[in-house]
């Protein structure tokens, strides 16, 4: 992974370029090295990002945690379409603050610092996904075990975010049934677990898993794809 390492008005921009996996130690470490010798504010330039995987997107939440816990921001800019998705999935967008250029990200570090106590929703570009308060049953893939069940926080054509007292590891690939209120009542698919949820940044998410849809039928995936674009019609999200 190449990382560029500049400085802009007290600010550090991070510019890393490549693949955000288990080879990507050197992100972690870039953040970490500019919050003990450089600033507590971070901006990351995602636009040369060709991969995050599940392993990535704890790296990154690693670096986010540094930060906050010393007292800095962090913000991205220029994600790639895929990234945004898969933030999506694991609820990171309700975390992390991404923007659609450095000027944006920028202003919004000095508006923090100007009204440090603002409820103010960050503008940041999100997937569309469905909020939806659902039952979903899971369970390993090749299991014969009974059937865990959670609550569905949100839905997107590419996976789904749920909470639930058991949590599987990262990269483990479930069975699930997703029980709905219209139809289709039940829908049954496959999905990858990306992420399982920080408690001490998504305390309102914990224990939860972010889960990618994985190796499903075109009827399966188009299953999902029509009740999610069906019901935001009539949402306003």
């Amino acid at each position: 992974m190449k990382i560029t390492v500049s400085e802009r008005e007290g600010a550090v921009i991070i510019v890393p370029e490549g693949n955000i996996d288990i080879n990507a130690s050197e992100f972690v470490e870039a953040v970490g090295w500019s919050v003990a010798n450089k600033s507590k504010d971070i901006l990351c330039n995602f636009a040369g990002i060709n991969l995050v995987d599940y392993v990535g997107i704890s790296l990154i939440a690693v670096a986010y945690k540094n930060v906050l816990n010393h007292g800095g921001k962090m913000k991205l800019y220029n994600l790639p379409g895929h990234v945004v998705r898969l933030f999506s999935v694991v609820g990171l967008d309700r975390v992390l603050e991404y923007y659609n250029s450095e000027d944006e990200a920028f202003s919004s570090l000095r508006e923090d610092k100007e009204s440090p106590g603002s409820l103010k929703k960050k503008l940041r570009r999100k997937f569309k996904r469905l909020e939806i308060d659902s039952v979903i049953e899971y369970k390993l893939k090749f299991s014969s075990q009974d059937f865990f069940k959670g609550n569905i926080i949100n839905l997107s054509a590419i996976g789904v975010f749920m909470i639930g007292t058991k949590v599987f590891p990262a990269g483990d690939l479930l069975s699930i049934r997703m029980h709905f209120a219209h139809k289709p009542p039940v829908i049954d698919a496959e999905a990858k677990v990306v992420w399982v949820t920080d408690e001490s940044i998504q305390p309102l998410e914990f224990p939860g898993m972010g889960l990618e849809f994985y190796n499903n039928s075109n009827e399966q995936q188009n299953t999902i794809i029509e009740f999610v674009e069906k019901n935001l019609a009539s949402d306003d999200i």
